[in-house]
């Protein structure tokens, strides 16, 4: 590995930071570029839904790493400035300042872009989305007592900037398309908790598919509908997805999935001398054989991870599958609703511990009699457990004695 001399990893948020931090801890110390779109040094994007959209936080707090720390790291770094070509042939990334970085090696970490509606490709006033600081700061200075926000979309982020914006007191109308919002992420019974929450704290939750933005006086004023109806509105928040940032890969070669992702092998390899971690990273899962995207912040920093040290074993270097647990976390009117594998797609619901009545409890999620999620909100001990038998697709009732004597005086199952 002493001939390895020059690598570049692209994508300066939470997986580019953690991947060249692993290759510095690991010995790497050649010359190393960190590559971000965006003028800010690398930062946590959770809390932009959150703490800094409601005010308690100020941005300088969620910087990822101090000035201090990140210059110890001995990074090229070249903030500001987007990847536009990565030319495998030549080993070398186009940026658009028309500078080319050299690399023996490559780290693909861009993340994603957030979907816009038709009405609003360009920038708009009025239509907001929240992917990056400036999204979240420009989207605070709308919101203030009685600011009409419609917030298009059911899943967690929308869920997060719509509990928000009410706390600010904001009149919050949440438009979803599922008959129960956040099912598929979080299972039906702990979705149900979480939308009757937004209902009593103020929050309309209204049914249909937005088609467009609608435009008055030079600036967002709410959405038309699918059925051709219209919601009026002070501000738009599209939460509507996301879609990889890999546009600037097109001509290198580098294999993407139906989904536009970079499609990885079992390593986070996606061809010789590539390797890529993150939101827009697929590989094959290796519990199901399916392929697998995920866009979770603990996902971000495991990959990242991973991808560092396979690009230093080599190939003939000891090699393991990636085969995360993931995990995602969201914060809601005060509870912290934790999550393990996938919850969404279970048939069965069991409470090992508490009672969602009771906004405390744990409960294994099960799919054809076998663990595949855990869900639950201030039952840290229970979860750790039930987060064992997700990673082990283990059958029920669980054959660990401590999970067993739990689920065994826990209240009847739900479904």
């Amino acid at each position: 590995m002493t001939a390895l001399r020059e690598v570049a990893v692209v994508g300066a948020g939470a997986a580019g930071l953690h991947a060249a931090e692993a290759l510095r801890r690991a010995g790497y110390d050649g010359r190393l570029t960190l590559i971000g779109a965006e003028d800010e040094p690398p930062y946590d994007r959770p809390p932009l839904s959150k703490h800094l959209l409601d005010g308690q936080w100020q941005p300088g707090r969620l910087a990822l790493r101090s000035p201090d720390a990140l210059a110890e790291l001995r990074l090229d770094l070249r903030l500001g400035v987007p990847a536009e070509r990565l030319d495998r042939q030549a080993r070398t990334v186009h940026l658009a300042d028309g500078h080319r970085v050299r690399c023996q090696a490559v780290v693909l970490a861009t993340g994603v872009r957030p979907r816009r509606l038709p009405g609003a490709e360009a920038p708009l006033p009025g239509a907001h989305v929240l992917r990056t600081l400036a999204d979240a700061l420009a989207l605070r200075e709308e919101l203030r007592p009685g600011t009409r926000l419609l917030v298009a979309g059911g899943g967690l982020l929308g869920a997060e900037a719509a509990a928000t914006a009410v706390g600010l007191g904001a009149e919050v109308v949440w438009l979803v398309s599922a008959a129960a919002p956040l099912a598929a992420v979080l299972g039906a019974e702990t979705a149900a908790l979480l939308t009757g929450l937004h209902r009593e704290h103020g929050v309309r939750i209204h049914r249909g598919t937005a088609a467009a933005v609608v435009r008055r006086r030079g600036r967002a004023a709410g959405v038309r509908l699918a059925d051709g109806s219209e919601l009026a509105a002070d501000a738009v928040l599209m939460a509507i997805g996301s879609e990889p940032a890999t546009e600037w890969l097109a001509g290198s070669g580098v294999p993407l999935d139906a989904g536009g992702g970079v499609a990885c092998d079992a390593h986070c390899a996606a061809g010789p001398g590539v390797w890529a971690a993150g939101d827009a990273a697929s590989w094959p899962d290796p519990r199901t054989g399916r392929r697998r995207r995920l866009e979770q912040r603990t996902n971000a920093t495991e990959q990242a991870l991973h991808a560092a040290r396979d690009l230093l074993a080599g190939p003939d270097g000891a090699r393991q599958a990636y085969a995360p647990v993931p995990y995602l976390w969201t914060d809601q009117y005060g509870l912290r609703v934790q999550a393990f594998g996938s919850p969404g797609t279970a048939d069965r619901f069991e409470l090992v511990d508490g009672s969602p009545a009771d906004h405390r409890f744990a409960a294994a999620c099960l799919h054809r009699g076998r663990v595949t999620g855990a869900v639950g909100i201030a039952c840290a001990r229970a979860l750790r457990h039930l987060r064992a038998q997700v990673a082990a697709h283990a059958p029920w009732p669980p054959a660990d004695p401590v999970t067993r004597q739990t689920a065994d005086h826990a209240p009847a199952r739900l479904s």
